[in-house]
């Protein structure tokens, strides 16, 4: 057995969760991707994997020749992708992740339109709001909307949105429209446990950031629910504004508080630093860029 096929199937097994989901994802049988590991882990002298009829988990042994093994195979693929760079086409696979509601509107479409035009190219995009390690998890990219920590990860900035504070026509019917950033106190307020506060929201008010409080009894991770439950007159939300445009546009919605700004929120895409940057991955960066420039621009009261 060739030693990168254990160690691409090994790999694959831990992404995909089951030898079976593993044996699609590379094209062979789920029998050959257990012949794979099991002869990776005789020639390594240690188990990697803990195998239950139920589940599958990785051994301490596992733990820690898994960060070597992702090294191994990325350097493989930068190999082929090299060969493919000088023939003037992209090859390889890049593995992205992005928010939801972000992922569902933006980043699907604007993968699919990728890999149609670079077939040589495959891409694993997963969905999820949570803040994966892109090196202890193998992701070649991380989408992320709002302030992000300090970290060793290079950021670049693809677009920007807003949170704008929205209702709907009914719950305005019912209470009173705030004039001022401080009234939200007074409603009944939606709230997006993906926000960096989400009991609170800045605006500027005469020039100056004011914090101001957002009581509410619903919290919920995503903008798409919070977005449902403001269509049904719950209450008032901080919404970023590519998700509520068309609502706005067609009258579902009133966008609140026009006059007082929020703070702009950059989309950014993450990476690790790497000597050499893959051309597939900065291709992909450049076309996600060029794409979401149109589409992401939110007009403001003083442009």
């Amino acid at each position: 057995m060739d030693r990168i096929d254990g160690i691409r199937a090994f790999v694959a097994v831990v992404d995909a969760g089951s030898f079976t989901r593993a044996g699609e994802r590379l094209g062979i049988s789920n029998k050959l991707v257990s012949k794979y590991v099991a002869a990776l882990e005789g020639q390594q002298g240690v188990t990697l994997l803990n195998r239950t009829t139920r589940a599958l988990s990785l051994t301490p042994s596992g733990e820690r020749y898994l960060a070597a093994a992702r090294r191994v195979l990325a350097a493989v693929e930068e190999l082929d992708a090299q060969a493919h760079a000088e023939e003037g086409a992209l090859a390889g696979r890049l593995r992205v992740t992005a928010p939801v509601t972000f992922g569902e509107m933006f980043a699907t479409t604007l993968t699919r339109d990728f890999t149609r035009a670079h077939p040589g190219v495959e891409i694993d995009l997963n969905l999820s709001d949570r803040y994966v390690d892109l090196a202890a998890e193998g992701f070649d990219l991380a989408l992320r909307i709002g302030q992000l920590p300090d970290s060793s990860l290079i950021a670049r900035r693809i677009g920007q949105t807003e949170a704008w504070a929205v209702a709907s026509p009914a719950y305005l019917a019912a209470h009173p429209r705030p004039a001022r950033p401080e009234d939200l106190r007074d409603h009944a307020n939606i709230r997006d446990s993906n926000a960096q506060n989400p009991g609170r929201a800045v605006f500027l008010v005469d020039g100056k950031a004011v914090s101001v409080p957002l009581p509410g009894r619903i919290t919920v991770n995503s903008a798409q629910a919070v977005r449902h439950l403001v269509l049904e007159g719950e209450g008032i939300a901080m919404i970023p504004s590519f998700v509520v445009a068309r609502d706005l546009a067609e009258g579902r919605l009133e966008r609140l508080l026009p006059d007082f700004l929020r703070p702009q929120l950059d989309i950014q895409a993450l990476y690790l630093p790497q000597p050499f940057m893959p051309p597939r991955l900065t291709a992909y960066l450049d076309h996600l860029r060029m794409a979401l420039s149109p589409l992401l621009k939110a007009p403001r009261p003083d442009s």
